[in-house]
């Protein structure tokens, strides 16, 4: 019975190392700094559902739900930086910049720790 749990826990283990290395092959997780310095260049994006949007987001940040960005991709253009974020580092914009580099975008940042460590300006609702 033990080597089930060994097992199970080695398999979640390599599923998430391998999602790790995808996410950073797709993308570059940057802090506030940098990720300030992108903002004029870049289009922001916020993956989070559109009730945690209005009630808090990044100054200047477009809405587009995880959920719905492959329907919505064709609003971002590829020859500019694409800046992802969410409340945390989570599945959401790691399935956003995986969907995006798949499509064809180069340019792709994420914000390391999210809204949730933010320094910069933002809109409350």
């Amino acid at each position: 019975m033990m080597w089930i749990f060994w097992l199970i826990l080695l398999g979640i283990a390599g599923w998430m190392t391998l999602n790790y290395f995808r996410v950073r092959k797709a993308a570059q997780i940057v802090g506030n700094e940098t990720f300030a310095s992108l903002i004029r260049t870049g289009q922001l994006v916020d993956v989070r559902d559109a009730a945690e949007f209005q009630a808090k987001h990044i100054l200047g940040a477009r809405n587009i739900p995880s959920s719905q960005l492959k329907l919505s991709m064709s609003a971002l253009r590829k020859d500019r930086p694409v800046l992802l974020y969410e409340n945390s580092r989570g599945q959401r914009v790691m399935n956003a910049a995986l969907a995006l580099k798949k499509a064809g975008y180069q340019e792709i940042y994420i914000l390391s720790y999210g809204l949730d460590s933010w320094d910069g300006k933002v809109k409350k609702g």
